[in-house]
């Protein structure tokens, strides 16, 4: 069972590695592959060595993969980046996914509202 110490503390990393990988990618990244990203959300490992991050990108499949590719690209330096603005000695390794959620959300909003109709 983990400490609530640690529990906290992971988090508080995740959220300072979310804010900081955003402002990155916005700002820093000149890859003409990456388009429009917000990350969503940063999943820490419990030893805090990896950490996936949610990206939701607009736009279609197809540019969807290929921003996946400039950020898969850009690992290295936006690793390094992040170990320099946080002061991590050892930064974790990074694995960006795509985070579909919002369209699940929107399609099931859309099949809840038509069997709401059908009730009707």
């Amino acid at each position: 069972m983990e400490k609530r110490g640690a529990k906290y503390h992971r988090e508080r990393l995740g959220e300072a590695l979310r804010e900081e990988i955003e402002t990155i990618v916005e700002g820093e990244l000149a890859d003409p592959r990456i388009g429009l990203v917000n990350v969503s959300s940063v999943l820490l490992a419990e030893d805090s060595r990896s950490a996936r991050i949610f990206v939701v990108v607009e736009g279609d499949d197809d540019e969807a993969e290929s921003t996946l590719e400039g950020l898969t690209a850009a690992i290295g330096f936006i690793r390094s980046e992040v170990a320099d603005r946080l002061h991590l000695r050892r930064p974790p390794e990074l694995y960006f996914q795509l985070d579909r959620s919002q369209k699940y959300q929107g399609r099931i909003e859309e099949l809840l509202g038509r069997s709401k109709k059908r009730r009707r």
